[in-house]
């Protein structure tokens, strides 16, 4: 996780702290999502990727488009291409509960 603090810190500007807070946060939402209790060295990069996504909607939270001085912005939520990265590494429920390799 070091690493990816560095790169986040470097690609945003923020401190220690808020960088290894934007990236737990992702890394929670990962989770949540596939099911999983820890997550796999191969979604590291689509962690820093939600962290700097989460960054970057900062203030606008809820919105989906916005208009100022002339110019027009939308806002996706999380590419296309990033869900189906984590679609691969979701695990299904079987009679309410998710098996997830300890190894």
């Amino acid at each position: 996780m070091a690493n990816s603090v560095e790169r986040i810190m470097k690609k945003t500007g923020l401190d220690e702290d808020s960088a290894k807070e934007l990236l737990e946060d992702a890394e929670a939402w990962i989770l949540g999502y596939t099911n999983r209790k820890r997550l796999p060295a191969a979604l590291e990069p689509i962690q820093r990727e939600i962290a700097i996504i989460a960054f970057n909607r900062d203030g606008t939270e809820g919105e989906s488009a916005r208009s100022e001085a002339g110019e027009s912005y939308t806002f996706n939520d999380i590419p296309e291409h990033t869900y189906a990265v984590l679609n691969r590494f979701r695990l299904v429920r079987v009679g309410g509960r998710t098996y997830e390799n300890e190894n």
